[in-house]
């Protein structure tokens, strides 16, 4: 009984593994999808891909033109509050010399010149800044253009260091 007990352990076993077999060389034999179909499921999916993303851009960037213009008319208003107490300071530096003892055109005199000394620093600033507007090292690394011959790095310019160019513009 043992004997006929292993036989038919040995037989389920070989059914077993016969079975898997069958069943892996069954899965080989279906079909499967060529790349020719999937490219054409790709190009049928591709166009509601595209649309969805172009509504999305489009409703984003009407948001944005609306917080574009809440942003501007934002800033016109500080820019108002800031000359308004602007002026005030000034007013005030004004009245405390002319109670110091000093005339009033004195006063003015100095506050004129002042105002003008911070003027000419910002317009000396944005001269200097401006260059940078045309993204020279960006330029320089997409135009097409003779290799140098010497290995080294180019020293930084006006164009290139915001630091040399302020310390430029104030020489």
């Amino acid at each position: 009984m043992t004997s006929s007990g292993n036989n038919d352990a040995a037989r389920h076993a070989q059914a077993a593994a016969s079975d898997r077999q069958a069943g892996s060389a069954g899965s080989s034999a279906e079909p499967q999808p060529s790349w020719l179909a999937s490219l054409q499921g790709l190009a049928h999916e591709l166009p509601g891909l595209i649309s969805d993303r172009i509504e999305l851009l489009s409703l984003e960037l009407e948001r944005a033109g609306q917080v574009l213009a809440q942003i501007v008319a934002l800033i016109v208003a500080a820019a108002i509050l800031a000359v308004t107490a602007w002026l005030a300071l000034w007013g005030g530096v004004m009245l405390a010399l002319v109670n110091a003892g000093l005339h009033w055109a004195a006063a003015s005199l100095l506050m004129l010149v002042i105002n003008l000394g911070a003027c000419w620093w910002a317009v000396a600033r944005l001269r200097a800044l401006a260059p940078l507007l045309h993204l020279p090292a960006t330029r320089r690394h997409l135009t097409l253009s003779q290799p140098s011959t010497t290995s080294q790095s180019p020293a930084p310019d006006e164009h290139t260091d915001p630091r040399a160019a302020a310390s430029a513009a104030a020489h």
